[in-house]
This record gives structure tokens, C-alpha cells and sequence, in this order.
């Protein structure tokens, strides 16, 4: 086996680690860091479970190899929670519109809600729809989680805030 140090950010922290250079960043995150938000569904990259935040970009990262994230920037849910353990107004929409469901998709959803208000532009109805469509969800929660963003969305396009 080859092994390859990777230097990266996860959730605003400095990290280091060794990893097996066919391992993916859902194993890095979850193994290493003991981030559980990152799931592993489908590990293909069909479901959106395992996504997180590089460098302002949403990725599947159970078909993104650990060894990419080299001096990259990595949020996972657990980044999005305050310091002070309060839940950010993106996770609080998700909870005031009932779109958490059994919660396994939520965090996959809650990255991708994150990478869509952060493109700082307005969008649709079927936009929002197509952003979101990357993911399977089990428990039919699609429209609470489209309601979700959509609410923060006419929110953050008025103050910026998520």
C-alpha cells in the first residue's frame, strides 16, 4: 500500500493526516476525524449523503480520493454549527420546516442548501429543484427541504446571512 500525508482545512481547523492514496475523503473524514455527518450511502456518488464544502464547492466525497484535499478547504455540517453550539439559521430553517426527516440525507441536503446560498444569487423555484436533485431522500421530505431553502434563500438574498 502507498500512504500520502495530506494538509487540509476541515471546519476552519488546521489538519494533518497520513492516508492510503486510494482512500476516499468520506473514509479520511469519518475515520480520522470522526466526522459521522459525512454518511455513507451509496459510496458511488448517486445520493448526496457524503457531501461536503471544498474550497466554496459542493462534492460527493465518497468519490473524491482523500489525497485531493491537500490544501484544501473542507466544510462538513459539523462546520456549521456556531461556536457557542447554537444551530446556524441554515439548520434552524431545516428544523422550523420539518425538513430533517429521519436525518441520514440531512446533512448531504444542509451542504448543498449551504453551497446555494452562498452563490449569492437569486434563484427559482425549478433551480432550487435542480440544486437540490443530486440527492435521494427516503422519508419524501423533498418538498420541507425545498420550502427550507428557499425560505433562507429570500432571507440571505436580503441580509446575507446563513
Amino acid at each position: 500500500m502507498q500512504y500520502q500525508r495530506v494538509r487540509c482545512t476541515i471546519n476552519e481547523k488546521p489538519t494533518e493526516t497520513i492516508v492510503d492514496v486510494r482512500a476516499s475523503l468520506t473514509d479520511m473524514l469519518r475515520n480520522d476525524y470522526s466526522l459521522t455527518s459525512v454518511k455513507k450511502g451509496c459510496e458511488v456518488g448517486e445520493c448526496g449523503a457524503c457531501n461536503v464544502i471544498i474550497d466554496g464547492e459542493c462534492y460527493n466525497s465518497c468519490i473524491y480520493l482523500a489525497i485531493w484535499a491537500d490544501g484544501k478547504s473542507i466544510t462538513t455540517t459539523e462546520g456549521l454549527v456556531a461556536g457557542d453550539g447554537e444551530l446556524s439559521a441554515l439548520q434552524q430553517a431545516f428544523v422550523d420546516e420539518g425538513a430533517v426527516q429521519c436525518g441520514f440525507c440531512t446533512p448531504g441536503f444542509l451542504m448543498s442548501a449551504k453551497a446555494i446560498l452562498n452563490s449569492d444569487r437569486s434563484w427559482t423555484d425549478e433551480e432550487l429543484r435542480k440544486a437540490l436533485s443530486g440527492h435521494l431522500c427516503r422519508c419524501t421530505g423533498y418538498e420541507n427541504i425545498l420550502r427550507a431553502v428557499r425560505k433562507l434563500a429570500s432571507t440571505h438574498s436580503r441580509n446575507g446571512t446563513c
